[in-house]
């Protein structure tokens, strides 16, 4: 699956492209991710990702592959796998900046591949999470350039274990389903949300009402597996 998305901030190129590869200070404005361990240009996290009653963790590794200052652009390669489950994940992100006086335009190119519970949602729902995933990205990016006092985020081990999903009706999401920004828009520093937190990545939440009605059926025996199981280790 390809995506792309461009967005536009307020902050010129140099420094723009500098938070682009300041990994500690925009790991928190990663929808669903928890950042763990930080060795050069490599760095290991986990991303939650929550389908209806289901959570699964997602756990692995990334590097910058190229980095180019002169054009501002930036390859960014992961891998990761389920902490429990066989499926997997694999991205390419490409960033390129583009310089535009004091705003700088920010397109991002990411090639994803993944197996596993979430890839029963076919290219066309998971292009759709993805822009507004990326544009809960954005935001948070804009309230960073405009913040370059912030103190970087603090690192936390990573876990390898899937949790829980959270009950009906509980505050699952990264952000509200709705905001999905146009590509090539310029980000509102006055209504850019507070940075994001590690709570799992709502997919139904995201993805809509259609989506819903289709997997009804999966989600209803998903559902019913996971009572079972949780009565049987309530039983032992």
């Amino acid at each position: 699956m390809q995506l792309t998305h461009s967005f536009t901030v307020p902050a010129p190129v140099d420094e723009a492209f500098a938070v682009l590869r300041d990994i500690e200070r925009i790991a928190p404005c990663m929808p669903g991710a928890t950042l763990g361990e930080i060795d050069g240009d490599r760095f290991s996290g986990k991303v939650k990702v929550k389908v209806g009653p289901i959570q699964v963790t997602y756990q692995g590794e990334a590097r910058f592959a190229q980095v180019d200052e002169g054009k501002y652009r930036a390859v960014l390669e992961a891998d990761a796998k389920e902490a429990r489950g066989s499926g997997t994940a694999r991205a390419t992100i490409t960033a390129e900046c583009r310089d535009r006086g004091e705003q700088t335009d920010v397109t991002v190119f990411t090639d994803l591949a993944i197996t596993g519970k979430p890839a029963q949602f076919g290219r066309g729902v998971m292009n759709d999470v993805g822009q507004k995933l990326l544009g809960q990205f954005a935001d948070c990016l804009a309230t960073e350039l405009a913040s370059p006092s912030a103190p970087p985020a603090e690192l936390t081990q990573a876990s390898a274990v899937d949790e829980p999903a959270a009950p009906a009706g509980a505050d699952a999401t990264t952000g509200p389903a709705t905001s999905v920004p146009a590509a090539g828009r310029t980000v509102d520093l006055a209504a850019t949300p507070p940075h994001q937190s590690d709570e799992a990545i709502d997919l139904l939440g995201l993805a809509g009402g259609p989506v819903v009605k289709r997997l009804g059926p999966v989600l209803a025996v998903a559902a019913l597996v996971a009572l079972a199981v949780w009565l049987v280790r309530r039983s032992r």
